[in-house]
């Protein structure tokens, strides 16, 4: 019988549930990823409107934010106090518009419903006439975009609707701009100390890009607004400071804004006969076409150059996933995305990162 004594000593290997074992805890982290990348897409889905404001407040705070720098060069006083002001003349602004838009152009707003209901009507006609569509068919034009309304501003939020969505991202977008970096220095809390200060640098870089874009999309706001008016005014196209309302307040939203603008503005012009609906053609092409060729590439220039497919493909995933503000939002949001991709490339390749630019005063 073998002596216990002399056998050789047993060694005992970590098991399955070991955690200290290399391979374990190897398996466990790539398990962990995979798991989180589920519950990650789980929370996109199941957290879409919060998520959105969320995102609207954050775009919302960097125009204000913006606003405030400009403010200071001219006005050298405290930061909260220029960030009251901007916020007093932003509300003054919209108060206005809105008085202006039911007061004057109440009467003009239903007359381009009839006249829309009008000319789709003719439209149809025409189709049936060539057979393209069967005889007796017909659109309701009323239903159709109050159903289509409807099904947009349930992804903002069905319960609190789109008022308080809008005021949700007001406020949500003034505290961030009134304290910046104690929201930023809370974010680059849960992340480790060796990756902080590329965190500040790439959030720096994220909102000086936002800021440049958003000024620059203000100014074509601006342009687009007040050239269609006046050369709509020009042509004798009828309600031409409603449709250089629209066109202006379209301009936000890339592509699809433009196609919505000037398909009432062509609609419009022809109602009034066809020397103004050629005229209000011409207008369309001209605005968009300048736009596109002069103003755009020179806000590309100084932000991000994003093709235009790529902004349209965006505006479709968001706007189906989102809704109406995901439409809006996708044209910064995207250019947040490729801003960081670009930082973080640079990080990867060891290449040194510059300062954004100038400090928050």
């Amino acid at each position: 019988m073998t002596d216990p004594a002399a056998a050789p000593p047993h060694v005992e290997r970590p098991g399955p549930a070991e955690f200290r074992d290399p391979v374990v805890r190897g398996e466990l982290k790539r398990a962990g990823v995979w798991v989180g990348v589920v519950l990650l897409a789980f929370a996109v889905v199941r957290l879409a409107q919060p998520l959105m404001l969320i995102a609207g407040g954050l775009i919302f705070s960097v125009i204000l934010d913006g606003a405030t720098r400009l403010l200071g060069r001219i006005l050298p006083i405290a930061r909260g106090w220029r960030l009251m002001i901007v916020i007093l003349v932003g509300l003054a602004f919209l108060g206005w518009t809105l008085w202006y838009a039911g007061t004057t152009l109440a009467t003009q707003a239903e007359a381009l419903r009839v006249v829309v209901t009008t000319q789709v009507d003719r439209l149809l006609g025409w189709a049936i006439g060539l057979g393209l569509l069967p005889p007796g068919s017909s659109l309701n034009l009323a239903t159709e975009l109050s159903g289509s309304v409807g099904r947009l501003t349930s992804a903002v939020g069905d319960a609190v609707g789109v008022v308080t969505s809008g005021i949700l991202i007001l406020v949500l977008g003034g505290f961030i701009a009134g304290e910046p970096h104690l929201y930023d220095r809370g974010v680059a809390w849960m992340l480790p100390l060796r990756h902080r200060e590329h965190f500040y640098l790439i959030t720096g870089h994220i909102g000086a890009t936002l800021r440049r874009l958003l000024v620059g999309r203000f100014f074509g706001m601006i342009f687009e607004g007040v050239i269609t008016l006046i050369l709509l005014r020009l042509g004798g196209v009828p309600m031409a400071a409603l449709l250089g309302l629209i066109t202006g307040l379209f301009a936000f939203v890339p592509n699809v804004g433009a196609i919505a603008s000037g398909a009432l503005m062509i609609a419009v012009g022809f109602s009034a006969g066809p020397q103004q609906g050629l005229w209000a053609v011409f207008v369309y092409f001209f605005v968009h076409n300048f736009e596109g060729y002069v103003v755009v590439p020179y806000i590309a220039r100084r932000t991000v150059d994003l093709a235009p497919a790529l902004v349209l493909a965006a505006q479709l995933v968001m706007g189906a996933l989102f809704g109406i503000l995901g439409l809006l939002l996708a044209d910064p949001v995207l250019a947040a995305v490729k801003v960081s991709l670009e930082e973080l490339s640079r990080i990867r390749a060891g290449e040194p990162l510059t300062a954004p630019g100038e400090p928050i005063g």
